[in-house]
């Protein structure tokens, strides 16, 4: 019977953050009602406070999912393209798939757009950072160990290379004109293979 219960209660929370993030990416966060929630979810507020203490809380949630569900997939590119002889290859995969990612209806609205309004700059970019960072920087890591870059440069590189695959996910979730995902991952390739050793005499 605790069995049951126990499956009972996954199932109504898997509902309520299913009919979340379909309302979140449908309408955002701020036009989304805690009404249109439970109403979509078939639940009660009660229950929904019972998982969650505030909408905000729910979102955050679905936030921190879609990220782990592109880090995933990143990953799985990553080690799908890895090849010996070339180093640059795996980073590449993993950076293409965060990039097309950009440009998928639920992670725009709801990682890019609003998450920055609901995590506030501060949050989002802590979040973030705590995933997204730690993952460039094993790439930029990856570079140094194949002899690629000095591993002096790794943290510089790390923050660099980060903030351009944010800015350029923000940009495409923005539609700025002019700019198209093959686009940026044409020239994302370009900056990242000239990561090089400085030549002797250049600090």
């Amino acid at each position: 019977m605790a069995r049951r219960s126990k499956e009972d209660a996954q199932a109504t929370r898997d509902s309520l953050l299913e009919a979340a993030r379909k309302l979140f990416q449908q309408y955002g966060f701020k036009e989304t009602t805690v009404s249109q929630i439970v109403a979509e979810a078939g639940i009660t507020k009660g229950a929904l406070f019972h998982y969650f203490k505030t909408k905000d809380a729910l979102f955050r949630e679905i936030w921190v999912t879609l990220q782990m569900e592109m880090d995933e997939e990143a990953r799985k590119a990553a080690a799908d393209a890895s090849d010996p002889c070339d180093p640059y290859a795996a980073f590449l995969a993993g950076c293409e798939t965060y990039l097309r990612w950009a440009m998928r209806p639920d992670y725009q609205r709801i990682v890019l757009v609003d998450g920055l309004s609901v995590l506030g700059l501060t949050g989002w970019y802590e979040a973030d950072n705590h995933l997204g960072r730690n993952n460039v920087r094993s790439g930029i890591s990856y570079l140094a160990k194949c002899g690629v870059i000095p591993e002096a440069r790794i943290p510089a590189l790390t923050v660099l290379v980060h903030n351009a695959l944010n800015g350029a996910g923000l940009a495409l979730a923005r539609g700025e004109p002019g700019l198209s995902a093959d686009d940026i991952i044409k020239a994302f390739e370009m900056i990242l293979r000239s990561l090089r050793d400085a030549p002797p005499g250049r600090s």
